[in-house]
């Protein structure tokens, strides 16, 4: 059985410099009913104004994947990166005994739009690491794309959590299906533009929850870029 996750749903915070969608409770937003799906923990649809953003903070143990979906991302942190993302860029840091880094945006006149996603870990205390990886929108086009996945398996990011990520573009005609294993669940996020699941329409910031054994199929996109979660 498919639930859906509605975007206007969702928690919903306005603090004028950072315009911020939740799928899952996060910071004073609190549902009971989503809290989390598997591992994914939070998937919070970020908008940040030119010029601002996430002063230094502290995170532990957890699988932080940045997904930029229009605009540019600076990132700073303990372990001595940095780095400007733009769509197309992956970005995964494993939090795990403790790290600081600050997020913002670099630019003074565009906002810049991403998703942040965040992942349990399978293991506690591990040694924090950073990864940066660029996928084209070739390689999403019409397809399934891996990007992040327990083993780094496709060239995608290694997060430390039971979980895959993908990403895929769909326009006109084009259509994915994902085969999925009776002790497997998927969630799908619409990033942007619409799509239908399984012949259920929905549109950017729209979620969905299957089981295993279900039917994931893509297909009537228009402008789509979504993201689809494998989870145990």
């Amino acid at each position: 059985m498919m639930e859906l996750r509605r975007a206007q749903d969702r928690g919903h915070a306005d603090h004028g410099w950072l315009n911020s969608w939740h799928s899952f409770s996060f910071a004073d937003y609190y549902d009971p009913k989503h809290v989390q799906f598997r591992a994914l923990r939070v998937i919070n649809d970020d908008t940040v104004e030119p010029g601002r953003g996430f002063g230094t903070h502290g995170h532990r143990d957890m699988e932080i994947v940045s997904y930029v979906l229009n605009g540019a991302l600076a990132h700073k942190d303990s372990m001595g990166n940095g780095s400007v993302i733009h769509p197309g860029n992956v970005q995964r840091m494993s939090a795990g005994t403790g790290v600081q880094h600050s997020e913002f945006n670099p630019s003074q006149t565009e906002k810049v739009h991403f998703l942040q996603i965040w992942f349990l870990p399978n293991a506690a205390g591990i040694n924090p690491s950073y990864e940066e990886k660029y996928f084209s929108d070739e390689e999403k086009r019409g397809r399934l794309r891996l990007i992040a996945s327990p083993d780094g398996a496709d060239g995608s990011v290694k997060i430390h959590a039971d979980a895959k990520m993908f990403a895929v573009l769909l326009d006109g005609n084009e259509q994915v299906e994902h085969p999925l294993a009776q002790d497997r669940y998927v969630y799908v996020h619409v990033a942007r533009g619409d799509v239908a699941l399984n012949d259920t329409p929905l549109h950017a910031g729209d979620g969905a929850m299957l089981a295993g054994g279900e039917r994931v199929m893509l297909a009537q996109g228009r402008n789509a870029e979504v993201m689809v979660f494998e989870l145990t």
